[in-house]
């Protein structure tokens, strides 16, 4: 049986890139560890993992393009003790986010077993742009095309 593509329409032309990622991210998402995503002001974002019993040295945060990766794994330091009950998770994880063009990581912290992870969102400019319409020559054999300079709007 086929997949039916949820971008197959005629109007959705150019998003075969996007429809793997969210394909690569679907089969990727699992609930460990649990995290938050929080607006911080007009244009920020923090993204709160609980990854308690980690150790800054145990954690690794990657950005790849627009993909995030946030990886832990904890040393085995146990060796020693003996465990009645282990009912704390010391497992490894991988967690990864695709970010929007132009989001920056602005920086990380550990505190209290959460890692906050800072992100800025810039402030988009609106761009206009003319298409040129060719219409052939004209009785003069002069061409009749449009101007297509790029030029920004500012509103403030």
């Amino acid at each position: 049986m086929s997949r039916v593509s949820m971008f197959n329409s005629p109007l959705l032309l150019g998003f075969d890139q996007l429809e793997r990622t969210l394909d690569r991210l679907a089969k990727s998402a699992e609930g460990y560890p649990p995290y938050n995503i929080e607006r911080i002001g007009e244009n920020g974002l923090r993204i709160v993992l609980a990854v308690a019993g980690f150790a800054t040295d145990d954690l690794a945060i990657e950005l790849i393009e627009n993909q995030l990766t946030v990886r832990g794994k904890q040393t085995d330091d146990d060796a020693d003790r003996v465990f009645l009950h282990r009912g704390i998770a010391a497992r490894q994880f991988q967690r990864a986010f695709m970010l929007a063009d132009g989001i920056e990581v602005m920086g990380a912290r550990l505190d209290n077993g959460l890692l906050e992870i800072d992100l800025a969102r810039p402030v988009a400019e609106p761009r206009i742009r003319t298409i040129p319409i060719d219409s052939g020559t004209t009785d003069t054999g002069a061409s009749n095309t449009i101007d297509i300079t790029a030029r920004r709007t500012h509103s403030r």
